[in-house]
């Protein structure tokens, strides 16, 4: 029974490895993407003049798509069309990051309009 059992358990751990790796390549790939997409919104918005209004409205649009992005993952994954798990969690963990960084973005504006307030009065 051990050698069975063994024989299945070393299965099992080659899967895991399998996936483990599976999961390392795809958080490579998804860093290289997320190192690739600043560069390119601020060399676009740099011969604009940089008008902060733009640059803002961008950065929530991008948001918005990668929370979209996500969102169409994660319902084909529960009609079973992508089976891909990590994927699913690679995108979602993603709309999660951006949608706190821009909550961050958000709280100090507010802060710093508030701040501006008060000098005036």
């Amino acid at each position: 029974m051990n050698p069975v059992g063994g024989m299945g358990g070393g299965g099992s751990i080659d899967q895991i490895i399998a996936l483990r790796q599976q999961i390392i390549d795809r958080s490579k790939v998804l860093q290289e993407l997320h190192e690739a997409k600043p560069a390119s919104p601020v060399e676009g918005a740099a011969p604009q003049g940089a008008n902060f209004g733009d640059s803002l409205r961008s950065a929530l649009d991008n948001v918005n798509s990668t929370q979209a992005r996500a969102s169409g993952i994660t319902e084909a994954y529960e009609r079973g069309e992508v089976t891909d798990i990590a994927k699913v969690m690679l995108a979602r963990q993603e709309a999660g990051v951006a949608f706190e960084a821009t909550l961050q973005v958000r709280n100090k504006l507010l802060s710093a309009y508030q701040e501006t307030m008060r000098m005036g009065i």
